[in-house]
């Protein structure tokens, strides 16, 4: 009887083995670079929500100041405009960012007009628009925390080696970090009686 050549089936042998195990890093690095893409694409889906309730609170605001402070139309017209722009906006994360840095400017200045009217300060249904639009800011800095850690996980995946080389090869983007100014109002503001 003759015995099989041992050499000859390890040589055979190791090369599969080694195919195998870097065909199972391939598919492997492939998917965590997919989850994380979702993962981001998620978190940005978190933010657009959140984005969008704080539009929805807009109108309101402006309606109560309005009724106080009917003299200070540049300033409300300002605010729609923006809360327009922003809420039309479309665009990559820096595109957003740029139409939410130009709300929150205009926003402020709302917030300032209501400074000046004690009554508009008093007023309970201004108040509690007031505490929403801070919770709100609240959940914006969240999601917006949340998205950037996803986008900062999976822009290091395209980067570091070796999943460098996987990216590369299925065409995996660096996605944008969501960055905006300091709103400054998120708290609500302390009214004397």
């Amino acid at each position: 009887m003759h015995q099989p050549d041992l050499p000859i089936s390890l040589g055979l042998c190791l090369p599969i083995g080694l195919l195998v195990i870097a065909l199972i890093w391939v598919a492997a690095t492939y998917n965590s670079l997919v989850k994380l893409r979702f993962q981001c694409r998620e978190a940005w889906s978190n933010v657009d929500t959140e984005l969008k309730r704080r539009y929805d609170l807009i109108p309101n605001l402006v309606e109560t100041v309005k009724g106080y402070a009917t003299h200070e139309r540049q300033t409300l017209e300002m605010v729609a405009e923006a809360r327009s722009r922003a809420l039309a906006s479309t665009g990559s994360p820096e595109s957003q960012a740029r139409d939410e840095n130009h709300f929150v400017h205009s926003l402020r200045q709302l917030l300032a007009v209501a400074e000046a009217y004690p009554d508009l300060k008093a007023s309970t249904h201004f108040l509690h628009l007031q505490r929403e639009l801070a919770n709100t800011e609240d959940r914006i800095q969240a999601a917006r925390r949340f998205y950037n850690g996803n986008v900062r996980d999976l822009n290091t995946r395209i980067e570091v080696v070796p999943s460098n080389l996987i990216a590369g090869l299925f065409g995996f983007q660096k996605e944008e970090f969501f960055e905006v100014e300091d709103t400054g109002i998120r708290t609500a503001p302390q009214v004397a009686v």
